[in-house]
């Protein structure tokens, strides 16, 4: 049975997921596919499972309002 790369379950409905850089990962859960790969917050922290709020340079946030206390102005959550 394939095995769950973020928490090492073994089971018969795990799905695969090939990153943009062609690793293909293996979850049993959307929780654990999450956990993995789901990009954090650039200012508080949570995993961001929505589209987020994007600014020039590396970061991601969350929200237009995680965005500005992490200084980045004119940014608004999408409706």
């Amino acid at each position: 049975m394939p095995v769950c790369d973020a928490c090492g379950n073994d089971y018969d409905k795990a799905f695969f997921v090939t990153t943009h850089d062609n690793v293909q990962l293996t979850f049993d859960s959307v929780e654990c596919a999450a956990h993995l790969i789901a990009p954090h917050c650039g200012h508080c922290g949570c995993r961001i499972l929505g589209h987020g709020v994007e600014t020039v340079g590396p970061a991601i946030y969350c929200c237009a309002s995680c965005a500005e206390r992490a200084g980045h102005s004119g940014l608004t959550d999408r409706l």
